[in-house]
């Protein structure tokens, strides 16, 4: 695995390359791709996210969270990736690092999500797992961490798999398809991951 740091150590893009996948922030030419994966993958993600837009997958909503996306890692407030297959370069899904917070704290959320035809493939723990270089050495983060719904077992699995570790159960965390759900609180610190190979599990 292969990354370059960026943040507050170099002005280049991140990019992070694994066995199976490269993982590159969203670009404007991405749209199309993006829109038909997250429009043939509706019904597979939306139980798992915010309720989706009228205009969920429009250009102009994507250009709109590209410029969010932007500005955040700018101000060292978040990094977005997208996904793709090493061998093809087709799109897989998408992972942020998102709500950094400096000072005392040094933390930051991990979120993600993986098109339909992708899911079951152990692709999305080998993305989480390429991350956590990225964000404990590039970024110098102290903390990661991830809330998921109690029935998502997939996401939990990705997490534990990671050495995610589970902190307690947060009431109507966030409101997910329209309804405030209670979720899982984990989370994984750079002493976690110091005796792990490139930031992974062992």
């Amino acid at each position: 695995m292969a990354f370059l740091r960026t943040g507050l150590i170099q002005e280049t893009d991140p990019q992070i390359e694994t066995r199976r996948l490269w993982l590159r922030p969203p670009v404007m030419s991405d749209f199309t791709a993006w829109a038909e994966l997250r429009a043939q993958s509706r019904s597979h993600l939306t139980p798992w996210e915010p309720a989706w837009t009228e205009n969920e997958l429009t250009r102009w909503a994507f250009r709109r969270r590209l410029r969010i996306h932007q500005r955040d890692q700018r101000e060292d407030l978040g990094y977005a990736f997208f996904l793709f297959e090493a061998g093809t370069g087709r799109l897989v899904g998408g992972l942020t690092l998102s709500n950094v917070r400096r000072g005392v704290t040094q933390a930051a959320a991990l979120g993600y999500w993986i098109g339909a035809p992708f899911v079951c493939k152990g692709l999305m723990s080998e993305a989480v797992r390429a991350v956590i270089p990225f964000a404990f050495d590039g970024l110098e983060l102290h903390r990661l961490e991830a809330a998921c719904l109690p029935n998502n077992a997939g996401s939990i699995k990705v997490l534990e798999k990671n050495g995610f570790v589970r902190e307690g159960l947060a009431r109507k965390y966030l409101k997910i398809n329209a309804h405030w759900q209670d979720h899982i609180l984990f989370s994984l610190l750079c002493d976690d991951a110091a005796g792990w190979p490139a930031g992974g599990t062992q």
